[in-house]
């Protein structure tokens, strides 16, 4: 699972890599059960909004998920993404086995050294937390509602992407 803002942007970047069964729109690392998108926003459950990956580990390796992960967010930004502000749009990589916080580990450790970015990486990497699936018309929302898409997006998410990434 891997939070980095409005999961809205989330899902696309994972759901285009061969490899990839479901990714799932959701909430979690927060207190409440079953939480709805009205509370995650209200801030009082302590979730963070993510996207749940099922992958083949035969065609895409975790490590290539925790990378395609770091391109899509700004990880020294622990108060949000871009325009998403707020505990509920933290960057959080919620690991399954201690074999992937290890990966995990490695790469934001190697991300730090890079040099790519002045300030210092504040992801998180916690282990998962119950994930509660959000509502319908947030999954595949950049297929339902392309050009709702395309304005989140251009809230700075994608500049930065081509600044950073190039």
């Amino acid at each position: 699972m891997f939070a980095g803002g409005c999961f809205w942007c989330m899902v696309k970047p994972f759901d285009e890599q061969p490899g990839i069964i479901r990714v799932t729109s959701g909430y979690t690392g927060g207190h409440v059960e079953s939480p709805t998108y009205e509370q995650v926003c209200a801030g009082t459950t302590g979730h963070t909004e993510a996207v749940k990956i099922e992958y083949d580990a035969d065609v895409i390796s975790y490590s290539e998920l925790v990378e395609i992960y770091w391109r899509q967010t700004d990880p020294t930004d622990a108060m949000g993404q871009f325009q998403d502000r707020g505990d509920s749009y933290r960057p959080v990589i919620f690991y399954h086995k201690d074999s992937q916080q290890v990966i995990a580990q490695k790469s934001r450790d190697e991300l730090k050294k890079s040099g790519r970015f002045e300030n210092p990486i504040v992801t998180k990497i916690e282990k998962e937390a119950p994930f509660y699936e959000a509502e319908d018309y947030h999954q595949d929302f950049y297929k339902k509602d392309p050009v709702r898409f395309e304005m989140e997006e251009l809230g700075g998410r994608e500049q930065f992407k081509k600044e950073v990434w190039k």
